[in-house]
């Protein structure tokens, strides 16, 4: 584990602690992959699927631009999420610690909640599918956008993967803790602003246990 400065100490209050998704608390890249490949066979669209799952964090719309004409791009979303449901979320599976993250806020009487870029009801059957119990999940939310649901649910931490996420905390004045287990290099997410990064969530509890002191 490495960090930058020592963060600010806690509240008194429960703390709040907001979770980013893809490649933070889920490894959903075997599942978008598949989901990607199945959608590609049946739009007949010369689709690179791996990489496609190399660059995740931002919206579908964003990465389906680079495959469809701009006026396409809405039909396209609606064709690829009705795929989702069938081909995504089984081959899915936890990021190494997620669990143990989850657990170790709620044991400490806290609240967790995830906020992510991806559509909300494809977010809560992923986490259902794991077994992955968060007290609230925030879709559709993409970097400083993301700052609205964390400030809604008081979220003082939140923890992601990429600079997007970094962004999303830091509009919503929480500590950004980074684990670079996504597309973002540790240097990068440190640039970007992070407090903390982490090499993946296996690091959180040392880490949740000496920022509630």
């Amino acid at each position: 584990m490495t960090t930058t400065e020592q963060p600010p100490q806690p509240p008194s209050s429960p703390l709040t602690v907001g979770f980013d998704l893809d490649l933070t608390l889920i490894d959903t890249r075997p599942g978008i992959k598949a989901a990607w490949e199945v959608f590609a066979a049946e739009t007949g669209a010369e689709i690179d699927a791996n990489l496609v799952v190399s660059r995740l964090g931002p919206p579908l719309e964003q990465e389906m631009a680079h495959w469809f004409p701009e006026e396409h791009v809405p039909e396209m979303v609606v064709r690829y999420r009705a795929l989702y449901p069938t081909y995504a979320i089984e081959p899915s599976h936890p990021m190494p610690g997620a669990r143990d993250a989850i657990e170790a806020v709620h044991e400490a009487g806290g609240r967790t909640i995830v906020v992510t870029a991806k559509n909300g009801p494809h977010a809560e059957l992923h986490l259902a599918h794991l077994g992955i119990e968060p007290h609230a999940v925030a879709g559709g939310l993409w970097a400083e956008g993301k700052a609205e649901a964390l400030r809604a649910h008081g979220a003082q931490v939140y923890v992601g993967d990429h600079v997007g996420d970094v962004r999303g905390a830091a509009t919503a004045g929480a500590l950004s803790v980074a684990v670079a287990t996504g597309p973002c290099a540790p240097d990068e997410l440190r640039a970007a602003g992070a407090d903390v990064v982490l090499t993946d969530l296996t690091d959180f509890r040392a880490w949740w246990e000496s920022y509630r002191g």
